[in-house]
């Protein structure tokens, strides 16, 4: 049985020239069997009819996920045909670009596997279980005719296994649907398998929850809660754009991630992370986080991603506000939908601070740049990214805190960052209108009524201390640091296959000072073995200035190093109540967490 929107009957429905058919006749294989059919007289182009040649290219990365991926390198097996089954000539011109010779062919039929083995929400998973595929990863577009209907039938290896996924159903067909154009495939994941749905509604409109996997997540207190962010989000942006939604999820053994689109959204999470209250909150700022996003970036989204170059890279300077803002609202909206109190959103900002100030690469890398170079460093972290990169997510969602309260503070809770999503909705989201940097700006200076320049200046594209004591005091908070008990390593290491391996080295701390490398081997402080659960106690025994032999393998040569013990840095940051808050104080953190003070005094 097949659960997923179905096209309203009508006269005007023609089949589309280009179609695709899925199909997994031997899923332990992890290989897609994808067929493509294009006939050539119904689709306009002029580099076909030109060239008397098919171009197909296949995207190197997907929208929501800023990181050139190369899905071709998972294509085997092409092959290519005329209508009467002639093989026709080919030839492969780049890494995702295949060129096919049309002269005298009036239909093309392209024949291809794809390997799906990565169970992520970017990418293709295949296995005797289920079927999970994106569009990006699975499937070509064909220059100058992005814009022409896609037809998609996915053929089950099992007679009780159900397709689900966002795009509309062809009446009377089974498993067919229709995707408007190719940036609608994309947007649209499959889910094909024995997974469980469970539908619900709210305001009205129709939602699925698609479980896959094993674990100890139950639908019944799950879906409440998801009912409740749902509503507060939709109470923020006034109303649903859309008729119905459907969430996937897929649970796994250790996997974290979501991925936002459209009409749906694909989630993975740990398999027993679900009972824990603690884990169940995460879990639920997961989904908080998706579902905006069919705002702000599916709909609000920067100039550079108004229309998708599935080529290479497209670059923005406003990540900080697409994901940043969206990771502090995803703190924020289980709050308001009351799945947690005040004192578990205080604790999680306190934790998002200390990430942020522990993190060296905060005094190097604007999160404009951040933003910019998301491509290139982001998700390719190596031993010096902690002391050169900050994240756009964390900090961006850390500047948004600063802004909300900016804006909270000068209008008594009467307007707030709220009201900049909301215009931005407006002025941009509904009509799907790319914004540039300078547009955003302009519109939070409008909600605030300030110039704001000198802020964007000093915490946007430069990497001035955020001076989160200043902005937390009229709302009765203050910045509480905790330093640790022990002199400071400049380093950290972790156990690897029985190892203790140094994975970062501080900037000018003390154990690059002394020479020590990242990708070290740990073996001994002053003759003794030592090991990365017990570091920390091992330093509780020495003083800042003493000095300690450090012995390491360093490329397999046995070294041993003279290091001088530093100060260390507070370890951790908590949000906390001034003393004797004032009335004023209290005021406004009531309007701004909806809970009195006193709460967590």
């Amino acid at each position: 049985m097949t659960e997923a929107r179905i096209l309203p009957i009508s006269p005007t429905i023609t089949t589309p020239a280009i179609q695709y058919k899925v199909s997994m006749p031997h899923p332990e294989s992890h290989l897609f069997e994808v067929s493509l059919s294009v006939r050539l007289e119904q689709i306009t182009s002029s580099l076909l009819q030109t060239s008397k040649k098919l171009d197909l290219k296949m995207p190197v990365w997907t929208p929501g996920s800023y990181l050139i991926r190369e899905y071709a390198k998972h294509l085997q097996d092409f092959c290519a045909y005329s209508e009467n089954e002639r093989p026709l000539p080919w030839q492969k011109l780049g890494k995702n670009h295949w060129q096919i010779e049309t002269l005298g062919v009036s239909e093309v039929i392209v024949q291809y596997r794809i390997f799906a083995n990565e169970l992520t929400v970017r990418t293709n998973h295949l296995d005797s279980t289920h079927g999970y595929f994106n569009g990006a990863a699975l499937f070509f577009y064909i220059p100058e005719c992005d814009k022409n209907p896609i037809r998609i039938k996915v053929i089950s290896p099992k007679s009780d296994w159900q397709v689900s996924t966002s795009l509309p159903k062809i009446p009377d067909t089974e498993n067919t649907f229709d995707a408007e154009d190719f940036d609608t495939l994309v947007d649209s994941p499959f889910e094909i398998g024995s997974h469980q749905l469970y539908p619900f509604e709210v305001e009205g409109k129709k939602h699925q929850l698609a479980i896959w996997g094993k674990g100890n997540a139950e639908p019944e207190k799950l879906i409440p809660d998801i009912q409740k962010i749902i509503e507060v989000e939709a109470e923020l942006f006034g109303g649903l754009p859309y008729e119905e939604y459907l969430f996937l999820l897929h649970i796994s053994g250790k996997g974290f991630g979501g991925l936002e689109h459209k009409f749906s959204c694909t989630l993975n999470y740990p398999r027993f992370g679900f009972r824990n209250k603690e884990k169940a909150d995460r879990f639920m700022q997961l989904v908080a986080h998706e579902f905006f996003h069919l705002w702000n970036v599916k709909r609000i989204r920067p100039k550079a991603l108004e229309v998708f170059d599935y080529e290479q890279e497209n670059y923005t300077s406003s990540l900080w506000f697409s994901e940043g803002t969206t990771s502090y609202y995803d703190l924020l909206i289980p709050l308001k939908a009351g799945i947690y109190d005040v004192k578990t959103f205080l604790k999680g900002l306190g934790k998002e601070i200390t990430l942020l100030l522990t993190t060296i690469g905060r005094k190097v890398q604007p999160v404009s740049e951040s933003s910019w170079d998301a491509w290139i460093k982001l998700y390719r972290r190596d031993a010096n990214s902690n002391n050169c990169q900050i994240s756009y997510y964390l900090k961006g969602a850390m500047i948004s805190l600063l802004l909300d309260l900016l804006i909270r503070e000068k209008y008594q809770n009467q307007r707030s960052l709220d009201d900049v999503m909301r215009q931005m909705w407006d002025e941009f989201g509904k009509s799907e209108i790319g914004f540039t940097p300078e547009q955003l700006k302009s519109v939070i200076e409008e909600v605030a009524e300030l110039d704001l320049g000198e802020f964007f200046e000093s915490y946007i594209h430069g990497v001035d201390e955020l001076p989160f004591d200043e902005y937390l005091r009229p709302f009765g908070l203050r910045l509480k640091k905790e330093d640790n008990e022990w002199p400071d390593l400049g380093m950290n290491v972790v156990s690897e296959n029985s190892k203790e391996i140094i994975k970062f080295v501080q900037h000018q701390g003390a154990a690059q000072l002394a020479g020590l490398d990242a990708g070290d081997e740990l073996l001994a402080i002053d003759g003794f073995r030592v090991n990365a659960d017990k570091l920390s106690d091992r330093l509780k025994d020495y003083q800042v200035g003493d000095v300690l032999e450090v012995t390491v393998f360093h490329q397999d040569e046995l070294i041993t190093h003279q290091v001088t013990l530093a100060h260390s840095s507070p370890s951790r940051y908590q949000v906390v109540p001034v003393k004797n808050p004032t009335a004023k104080q209290q005021e406004n953190f009531a309007g701004w967490l909806g809970s009195s003070l006193e709460y967590i005094l």
